[in-house]
């Protein structure tokens, strides 16, 4: 472990009492699932050593230990990260990747990661929660690439990336509670600007059911440490060519905000279900 990632987990550790079991990245506009969290320890990132600052609306940047708490039950111990940083904000792919690193190094063996995304799969509406089965990389990007003391954590796991019983579990969960979902495949690009309607079609020819401009080195570094994986996109706006409206942010949070009682209550059972 470099001396920075070491000075970060030291920080942290100092603030909590328990080991996080299960950790929670939540995407552009998402973010009110952490008022579930009781007895909540909050940390702004820009008081942890090194951490990276988020520059995007509706991250809040704040790092959350707690749990969840309904009734007679109560949840594993959560790390949730308020907010996450984009590869366009900085173009350093460690940057992205740290708040993962700081899970792992610190227990974790489960994790949901969320997003805000662009619907290609013509049969989504605005507003979908759509289970990540797969996902496509189109950024060249690799979070491992030429980090030797990432390619030794787990020796890079061959098994399926994101977890096929965790995506199952989610699945009945969501039947169980009436929430309408869908399971696709995410699709990553760089951004920051938005997808053209050409790129979009090309897209749409390689299976993708959603784009977005995140999510993905998460995916990969967690999977390399051993992580079991859920990913959830929520579709808040159809992509370009798609959309009969000209695509902004303040749509995306819109509709994060809409859909949040659903998102909301989908991960706390998926939680609960965790242990």
């Amino acid at each position: 472990m470099n001396t920075q990632l070491q000075d970060s987990i030291e920080y942290l550790r100092s603030k909590i009492t328990r080991v996080p079991e299960i950790a929670v990245v939540l995407g552009s506009g998402l973010g009110d699932f952490a008022k579930q969290i009781k007895n909540p320890v909050v940390i702004p990132t820009s008081e942890i050593p090194h951490y990276p600052i988020s520059t995007v609306q509706g991250h809040a940047g704040k790092i959350i230990f707690g749990t969840l708490e309904s009734d007679d039950r109560k949840s594993n111990e959560l790390i949730v990260f308020q907010g996450r940083i984009h590869l366009y904000e900085s173009n350093d792919i460690q940057k992205v990747v740290y708040p993962i690193r700081i899970a792992a190094e610190l227990g974790v063996q489960k994790l949901i990661v969320t997003n805000a995304a662009g619907g290609i799969n013509r049969n989504f509406d605005s507003g979908t929660l759509m289970f990540i089965r797969d996902y496509i990389n189109l950024t060249g990007e690799n979070p491992l690439i030429g980090t030797k003391e990432l390619n030794e954590t787990t020796s890079l796991q061959k098994y399926p990336t994101l977890s096929t019983s965790l995506l199952n579990k989610a699945k009945s969960i969501a039947e169980m509670n009436g929430i309408l979902t869908k399971e696709g495949v995410y699709c990553w690009t760089k951004g920051p600007s938005y997808e053209t309607a050409a790129e979009i079609r090309m897209m749409a020819s390689m299976g993708a059911d959603a784009v977005g401009m995140s999510t993905v080195p998460e995916i990969i570094v967690a999977h390399n440490y051993g992580i079991e994986i859920l990913g959830i996109s929520c579709i808040t706006n159809m992509a370009t060519g798609i959309s009969l409206t000209k695509l902004n942010h303040e749509e995306v949070t819109e509709t994060a905000n809409r859909v949040k009682n659903d998102f909301t209550k989908l991960v706390n059972e998926i939680i609960f279900e965790m242990g």
